[in-house]
């Protein structure tokens, strides 16, 4: 009986995981058909590959041990999903997606609200590893939603943020110096 208990509490913890990261594709496919938006989707093999160039090039050039680090850290990313939108209701879709995340799983890095217009960036962590980045914005007439997914330290990401034009790091960045 203590067996079929711990395997049934195992697959609930699962489907609350997976539940929450089908929150965010929901959105995200509700809305990525749709003219208005523009979506980025990079899946986990781009990241690797482009991670694995890096890590190859610097290697084959004997250059710095900075671009086979990158390489490595750009390699832990498992995939960038941006859904980004001009001339709609950016607040309304904020709040929408604000609304399907399960809160409990994600902390606040960053919050901004100023003049009708809303910052958030939020980790989801797993045994002290930062899982996903998000990032939200939302203002009268623009929308974006960045998600990030690895396995990261605060220090990956600070070194990301400083390194490379990966979408939403330069916010990230901007948003470090300001604490």
């Amino acid at each position: 009986m203590k067996k079929y208990m711990m395997i049934f509490l195992f697959l609930m913890l699962a489907s609350g995981l997976q539940a929450q990261d089908d929150a965010i594709v929901r959105f995200f496919s509700k809305y990525m058909e749709d003219d208005r938006f523009s979506r980025v989707f990079i899946s986990p093999k781009m990241m690797q590959m482009a991670g694995g160039f890096l890590k190859s090039n610097a290697v084959e050039s004997q250059l710095n041990k900075d671009e086979k680090d990158l390489g490595e850290l750009i390699a832990k990313v498992r995939g960038i999903r941006i859904l980004t939108g001009e001339n709609v209701q950016g607040q309304k879709l904020f709040k929408e997606a604000m609304a399907t995340l399960n809160k409990n799983q994600y902390e606040d890095l960053m919050d901004i609200h100023d003049k009708g217009s809303d910052v958030k960036f939020m980790v989801r962590e797993e045994n002290g590893m930062v899982k996903e980045l998000l990032m939200l914005t939302g203002s009268e007439g623009n929308f974006t939603l960045l998600s990030m997914l690895g396995n990261f330290t605060y220090q990956d990401l600070n070194i990301l943020a400083e390194n490379t034009s990966i979408p939403g790091m330069k916010e990230y960045q901007s948003g470090q110096k300001k604490k």
